[in-house]
């Protein structure tokens, strides 16, 4: 699956995204490179047809919707407060993206709503609630860090029947936000996006996440482009430092793969 890592960098003011046509009618302007974008994925991974658990297959497996577990790899507390801020602004900021196929090219969602279902962390003092709001695990860790369980995770179970979480269907994850203690860039693909959780923290006033969105991208298939540019483009979120927002560009790629993964959902 494609993995990417961003950074923050000087950042190039974006063009905004038009608004959502109902099929597939790109800018002139953006056909060539949006034309190389699709040829250059298709012979540079194998697999992208056949692999099944792209963030557009999450999505239909669930009928519309997406559920998240934290992974709060810090020392700091988390009070109910900012819990529900990350949890809000995780919503917010998925929408962006899912947003943009809003009535286009036979897309069936009017809105793809983003749930937190579980928080990890490795000690239960550190979350500052009492509620039952979200289910917690405690010190159950994979890859040096807290992770939710395994019987409730999409990347480890992938028939969608979810037989041994304890909550079932309805509190199984899909993807994680996983907050890294001073992680400085990012990385994303169909387990879910990781940034640093100060970068996390501190933007939950500005109106893009720009690593955040990035590594999104990449949860739905869209690729870097740290050695190469499309013809006639030059600032997307997708090339990481040019763009501190989804472009138009971006949403198009976005759309492209749409176009060519509809089929498999009977689109």
């Amino acid at each position: 699956m494609l993995l990417g890592v961003a950074t923050a960098g000087a950042l190039a003011a974006p063009a905004s995204a038009a608004a959502n046509p109902p099929g597939w009618s790109p800018p002139s302007n953006l056909v060539t490179p949006l034309n190389q974008v699709w040829s250059h994925q298709e012979s540079t991974y194998g697999n992208l047809y056949g692999f099944r658990n792209y963030g557009w297959d999450q999505v239909f497996a669930n009928g519309g919707y997406l559920n998240f577990c934290v992974r709060w790899d810090s020392p700091a507390p988390v009070s109910a407060a900012l819990r529900d801020r990350v949890h809000a602004k995780l919503a917010e900021q998925y929408r962006k993206w899912t947003d943009l196929m809003t009535g286009h090219n036979n897309w069936p969602y009017a809105s793809v709503p983003v749930k937190v279902v579980g928080w990890a962390v490795r000690d239960r003092a550190q979350l500052q609630w009492s509620d039952n709001s979200v289910d917690i695990y405690v010190n159950d860790i994979r890859e040096n860090a807290p992770q939710c369980a395994e019987p409730c995770g999409r990347f480890f179970v992938r028939d969608g029947v979810y037989r041994n979480c304890p909550g079932g269907v309805a509190r199984h994850y899909d993807q994680s936000l996983w907050l890294t203690a001073g992680m400085t860039g990012g990385a994303g693909g169909d387990w879910g996006q990781r940034v640093g959780s100060e970068y996390f923290v501190n933007n939950l006033t500005s109106t893009d996440v720009t690593i955040f969105l990035h590594e999104v991208g990449h949860t739905f298939g869209l690729d870097d482009f740290y050695d190469w540019t499309p013809s006639g483009v030059s600032g997307f979120i997708m090339k990481a430092g040019s763009s501190p927002t989804i472009t138009e560009f971006d949403a198009w790629m976005f759309r492209d793969w749409w176009r060519h993964l509809k089929n498999r959902y009977g689109r």
